[in-house]
């Protein structure tokens, strides 16, 4: 790879255009590390967030494999070179850095270092992480070869950048969770209300129906079954609540685990079966698989408790660098011309809306009598 500045300057620009596509933290700190590696054409890359207890909230790498990161272990923690990039908030360029005063070794399956380059990421006065180079990838002749003052520059260039993406994505998540909260909320008023009049009704039923037993066994025997029907459609509020208010868990699972884990729960609680099956999946940008589970639980609602079905089958398969979700049912299905011509849109119009807010599309397939296909399919990042 070419550092001219004309090569350089290009390779940042693509490099903010690839950050300025995500808004959650964690889809950020990676493309900071992958653009940094790439710009500077460096075997290894790393991001530290600290924490407040001289360690790192967030240490996110680039260059290494996952076995090699587990084998790895914790964690670093905020000492030598690391904390100097975080304390003294200056670049730190080294020819080689075992040869540093304050290198004091890595863990046994760390990979081998030499060459280095550290710069700290920015806010104001505040440290908020620091980007780390290893092992500039470039012919190295006697006197070896490493980073330069030119590396240094490009790479200040992008952490000035990186510092404004990263502090826009964690504005994005505090958003984003006060608005989960005001729809907790919601949803605890809207469950407060419908399952008290399912049981207010109930109860005034079985009232009814204790007054009947002795005079009228016929017509308490039919409030009985009113009392029934209340019963179970109280069981099934509770039971979409139950999937709304649950934590998604993305982040520590993973989509497929996350479906995998809410898709067992239903089929234990439902009378039809649901299975899931998933093949070849990657890891998608956050706002994606967040996407993909609100669709998989709103068509899941809809089947279960409108398409009254025997199965109900979910897969999540790789499509190209994305995923394809399927949900079908075998249930009564419907006329989708019919539903939006009586205003009623079974949740279709807020999967689509999720769907294109992830650059995906939503396809329903369903006929009365056939059953029910919706699919999403999302590019990956």
């Amino acid at each position: 790879m070419s550092h001219r500045p004309g090569s350089g300057l290009a390779a940042v620009s693509t490099a903010l255009l690839a950050m300025s596509r995500h808004l959650e933290v964690r889809d950020v700190l990676k493309t900071i590390v992958a653009s940094a590696r790439e710009l500077l054409d460096a075997e290894y890359a790393a991001l530290g967030v600290p924490d407040d207890h001289g360690g790192f909230a967030q240490f996110v790498v680039d260059g290494v494999s996952e076995e090699q990161w587990r084998a790895i272990g914790p964690l670093p923690r905020q000492h030598g070179i690391l904390a100097a990039m975080l304390h003294k908030a200056e670049p730190e360029r080294l020819a080689d850095v075992r040869e540093d005063p304050r290198f004091e070794g890595w863990p046994a399956a760390h990979p081998g270092m030499s060459d280095f380059l550290g710069l700290p990421i920015q806010d104001g006065d505040e440290t908020i992480g620091a980007l780390f180079l290893a092992n500039k990838r470039c012919p190295r002749p006697a006197g070896g070869c490493g980073f330069t003052a030119e590396d240094e520059e490009l790479l200040g260039i992008l952490a000035q950048h990186a510092a404004i993406a990263l502090t826009n994505a964690r504005l994005y998540e505090r958003s984003r969770e006060l608005t989960i909260a005001e729809e907790r909320s919601r949803l605890a008023h809207e469950l407060h209300d419908a399952v008290s009049q399912k049981l207010f009704s109930l109860r005034l039923t079985a009232q009814a129906a204790a007054a009947l037993v002795d005079r009228d066994p016929a017509r308490a025997k039919g409030e009985l079954q009113q009392v029934a029907a209340l019963a179970a459609e109280a069981a099934d509020e509770l039971r979409a609540a139950v999937v709304e208010l649950r934590p998604a868990a993305l982040d520590e699972d993973g989509l497929v685990h996350t479906l995998r884990t809410q898709i067992q729960v239903l089929d234990r609680a439902h009378g039809a079966e649901v299975t899931f099956d998933s093949t070849g999946v990657r890891a998608l940008p956050a706002a994606q698989e967040e996407a993909m589970l609100r669709v998989a639980q709103e068509a899941l609602h809809n089947a279960l408790r409108h398409a009254d079905p025997q199965l109900v089958a979910v897969t999540l398969v790789r499509r190209g660098q994305g995923a394809l979700l399927t949900v079908t049912d075998d249930g009564k299905g419907f006329d989708p011309r019919t539903v939006r011509r009586a205003g009623r849109h079974l949740g279709l119009v807020s999967m689509r809306d999720r769907a294109a807010g992830v650059g995906g599309r939503l396809t329903v397939t369903s006929e009365p009598g056939r059953g029910t296909t919706i699919e999403m399919e999302v590019p990956g990042g």
